[in-house]
C-alpha cells in the first residue's frame, strides 16, 4: 500500500478526481486530498473526506496545520504526487517555482515523484507558454498522463479533456513501479550532450545535441536508486540534481573521463553526440582570419563506445548501451554497430523525424539487440528513459554488483 497526496484544482474535471480517489483506495493505497481554493467551486471538501477518511487539506494557514509545518510533513511522507486535474495555473506555478498556496508549497517541498493529469480548453493546452511550461517540468522529472480529444465543457471539441480516471489510476500505479530502488548498488555512467571540436580561438566543430536524452537517462537512473556519473559536454540544460556531474568540451576530453569513471561500473549509457573528427593539428591559438578557401585536415577521434567493448572483452560488464543518430532508417546501420563495438543494445533514432531528433523534447527509437529490434512509438525522452532502464535491469539481473551506492 502506498500513500498517495492528491492535488484537486480548479476546472470542471474536478468531479473526476472523486472517482480516482475511489479506484486509488480500492488498489490498497491510502489517499490524502488537498484542494485549491478554486477547485472548491466545483466539488465540495466534505466528499473526499466521507470516502478517504481523512481531513482535506484547503489552506496552508488553517488553525493547526502550522505547528506541524503540514505541507513539509505531508510532502515527506507522500510517495507519490498526484494532481488531477492539473490546470494551466498550476502548471505554470509548479513550473516557475511559485509556492503560494499549500499545493504549490507541497510540490517544491516534497522529493516524491509527480504526476500530473492536465486538463483544460484546447486552446490552452496547446498555447506555447503551457507547452513550455509543460516541457520545463517534464525535464525535472514530473510525469504526465496526457489529456484526451473530446467534447469539452467549453462547447469544444477537442485536446484537454482530462484522462480518464481508470488511465491515471494507472498511470499511478507504474510511477509506484518505477520508484522502487531497483538500481540500488549499482554505479552507471551516462555520457550526454555534444562534444565541440576547437578550430581557433573562437570557432568549433560542433553538433545541435542538448543533451536531454542522456539527462532523461541519468535522472531516471538515479530516481531507481542508481550512484549515476554523468559525464556531460557543452549544454544550456540543467542536469538533474543528486548525481556526480563531470564536465567535459572535445572527444578526448570525454574518452579520457569514461575510462577513469569506468572502474566499479555496471552499466554504461552512452547517449552523448560525440564528434566523430577532429582537427589534426589542434586548435589554433589565434583566430583564423577571413580569406579564401579554407581546407581543414581532420582526424578521426578515438571511439569511445568501441573502446569500451574492447576493454569489457568477453565478461559481461558492465552493461554496454550506445545510441545511433542516423538520418533514414536508424536500424541497419545500428546492427553493424552493435556487432562491431561488441555492446548490448544499440538505441536508434532517424534525427529527421519530426519530433525525434535533436534539441526536441520527444524521441521516436528502436531499441536494437543480438535478439532483435523493439520500435518504440514517439514519446517523451522521460518516457524513452524508462524503458531503457527497464532494459538495462534486464540485462543486469544476471550480472554480480559491482559498486555499492552511497546511502
Amino acid at each position: 500500500m502506498a500513500f498517495v497526496g492528491l492535488g484537486v484544482t480548479g476546472g470542471i474535471g474536478a468531479y473526476k478526481a472523486v472517482e480516482l480517489t475511489r479506484l486509488l483506495q480500492k488498489r490498497g493505497h491510502r489517499v490524502q486530498v488537498a484542494m485549491t481554493r478554486t477547485a472548491r467551486r466545483f466539488v465540495g471538501p466534505l466528499t473526499f473526506e466521507a470516502i478517504t477518511r481523512e481531513p482535506v487539506i484547503t489552506t496552508q494557514f488553517a488553525s493547526g496545520l502550522n505547528t506541524g509545518i503540514e505541507h513539509i510533513a505531508l510532502a515527506s511522507g507522500v510517495d507519490v504526487l498526484v494532481v488531477a486535474p492539473a490546470t494551466a495555473n498550476i502548471i505554470g506555478k509548479f513550473a516557475g517555482g511559485i509556492a503560494d498556496d499549500f499545493l504549490s508549497s507541497l510540490y517544491l517541498a516534497t522529493r516524491a515523484p509527480v504526476l500530473l493529469a492536465p486538463a483544460m480548453n484546447t486552446h490552452m493546452w496547446e498555447h506555447a507558454a503551457v507547452q513550455a511550461n509543460v516541457a520545463t517540468l517534464r525535464r525535472r522529472g514530473v510525469r504526465f498522463v496526457d489529456p484526451g480529444d473530446g467534447y469539452l465543457a467549453c462547447g469544444w471539441v477537442g485536446a484537454g479533456r482530462l484522462a480518464d480516471p481508470d488511465v491515471i489510476a494507472a498511470a499511478v500505479e507504474r510511477v509506484l513501479a518505477g520508484t522502487a530502488r531497483t538500481l540500488a548498488g549499482r554505479r552507471v555512467l551516462v555520457t550526454a550532450g555534444p562534444t565541440l571540436e576547437d578550430l581557433d580561438a573562437v570557432r568549433f566543430i560542433g553538433n545541435r545535441s542538448s543533451g536531454r536524452m542522456g539527462m532523461a537517462v541519468a535522472a531516471e537512473a538515479a530516481a531507481r536508486g542508481a550512484d549515476v556519473v554523468l559525464v556531460l559536454g557543452p549544454t544550456s540544460v540543467d542536469p538533474p540534481a543528486g548525481i556526480t556531474v563531470i564536465r567535459v568540451r572535445s572527444a578526448a576530453e570525454m574518452h579520457a573521463a569514461v575510462m577513469a569513471a569506468l572502474p566499479g561500473t555496471d552499466a554504461v549509457i552512452m547517449a552523448a553526440a560525440v564528434a566523430d573528427y577532429t582537427p589534426a593539428a589542434g586548435p589554433s591559438p589565434t583566430k583564423i582570419e577571413k580569406g579564401g578557401a579554407l581546407t581543414l585536415h581532420l582526424d578521426r577521434t578515438r571511439d569511445i563506445l568501441a573502446d569500451l567493448g574492447r576493454t569489457r572483452g568477453a565478461k559481461t560488464t558492465p552493461v554496454l548501451i550506445g545510441f545511433a543518430a542516423q538520418t533514414g532508417d536508424p536500424v541497419p546501420a545500428a546492427r553493424r554497430k552493435l556487432l562491431e563495438k561488441q555492446v548490448d543494445l544499440i538505441v536508434a533514432n532517424d534525427v529527421t523525424e519530426p519530433g525525434a531528433g535533436f534539441d526536441v523534447e520527444t524521441n521516436r527509437v528502436t531499441l536494437v539487440s543480438r535478439e532483435g529490434s523493439d520500435a518504440l512509438p514517439l514519446q517523451a525522452k522521460t518516457d524513452v528513459a524508462r524503458h531503457l532502464l527497464d532494459r538495462v535491469e534486464a540485462l543486469l539481473a544476471a550480472s554480480p554488483v559491482t559498486a555499492v551506492a552511497p546511502q
